[in-house]
């Protein structure tokens, strides 16, 4: 996953409106100047690159933690409303109160945060179940959405467009100075989550094996959760909701790290790469540019469904 990641990444900083030799994309990051390419590469395509990479790593880990947390594949902040949360309230702030920029991504972190807190306070009976948990998220969403579109229909035309553009997911116009939240995030609530690696562990053989080994599942819950919504939150409020990077990174960094390895570093990297490869797809390999959030919601949603089928089949649901 690295090797596809560093290769990923050459490939985006040498491929735009132009093809740039490697070399000279070496010189421009280097910081010298060079005509018609240091813009391109130092203000265009870096930018893109670290975005996609920090965005992804931080759905890639907060994904995986909620459906190792609760043993579910669908149990993804995509499916259960956190996102929705940070979304809705982003919407809003724009469409209503015309706000932009660092207040819109406040209030989407501090409502992500706030409907995590609500999702686990009313799926809270004598512990927390998976199944409930889901199920509670799943309501929420759904009134969220309703939420949603709400504002939308009734949003004035000058502000529809930017809460359109915003609910996509995209890294268009990336700076560097918006990876800074991004990387306090990860270094801060990444910590967190690597704090409870082995708690996680324990939980993927169940809560009875877990509490037997020592585990106080309450109190690794509530933080693996704040971990984990704090990634998430802080991840949409800078580049939009990117559908399914969170719901798709933890069951292919599973297969790939194999039996009775952690697979949570390895979804980071997965996450990564479907970003970055995805925001790739669609700005260069298709007919018109597209936001990355369109590419990986054509890839989720098969998968989504999948998923729904084979656990039917096995009797999950």
């Amino acid at each position: 996953m690295g090797a596809l990641l560093l290769g990923t990444v050459a490939l985006t900083l040498s491929v735009g409106h132009t093809i740039t030799p490697p070399g000279q994309v070496l010189r421009a990051l280097a910081g010298d100047d060079l005509p018609g390419v240091s813009f391109a590469v130092r203000e265009l395509r870096l930018p893109r690159a670290v975005l996609s990479i920090l965005a992804g790593l931080s759905f890639g880990l907060g994904g995986v933690a909620f459906q190792i947390m609760l043993r579910n594949p669908l149990a993804s902040p995509d499916i259960i409303g956190i996102s929705i949360g940070s979304s809705a309230a982003a919407v809003l702030a724009i469409t209503a109160f015309g706000l932009t920029g660092m207040a819109v991504s406040l209030l989407a972190v501090l409502s992500g945060l706030g409907v995590a807190a609500a999702i686990y306070l009313l799926s809270f009976r004598n512990g927390v179940a998976g199944a409930r948990l889901i199920l509670v998220g799943i309501a929420i969403a759904a009134m969220l959405q309703s939420v949603i579109a709400y504002a939308l229909a009734r949003a004035p035309s000058w502000t529809l467009q930017d809460a359109l553009r915003w609910l996509t997911g995209s890294v268009n116009g990336a700076t560097l100075p918006q990876a800074l939240p991004l990387l306090v995030s990860l270094t801060v609530f990444g910590a967190l989550l690597l704090a409870c690696r082995r708690d996680l562990e324990a939980m993927r053989l169940g809560d009875d094996t877990a509490a037997a080994l020592g585990v106080s599942l309450t109190r690794a819950r509530a933080t693996i959760m704040l971990g984990a919504v704090g990634m998430i939150a802080v991840a949409t409020a800078v580049t939009g909701p990117i559908a399914f990077t969170a719901f798709l990174s933890g069951p292919i960094a599973m297969r790939l790290a194999g039996p009775g390895r952690s697979p949570v570093l390895m979804a980071g990297l997965v996450g990564a790469a479907l970003v970055l490869i995805g925001d790739f797809i669609g700005q260069q390999m298709l007919p018109a540019r597209y936001p990355v959030g369109i590419v990986t919601g054509a890839l989720g949603a098969p998968f989504l469904v999948y998923l729904i089928v084979r656990a039917n089949r096995t009797g999950a649901f």
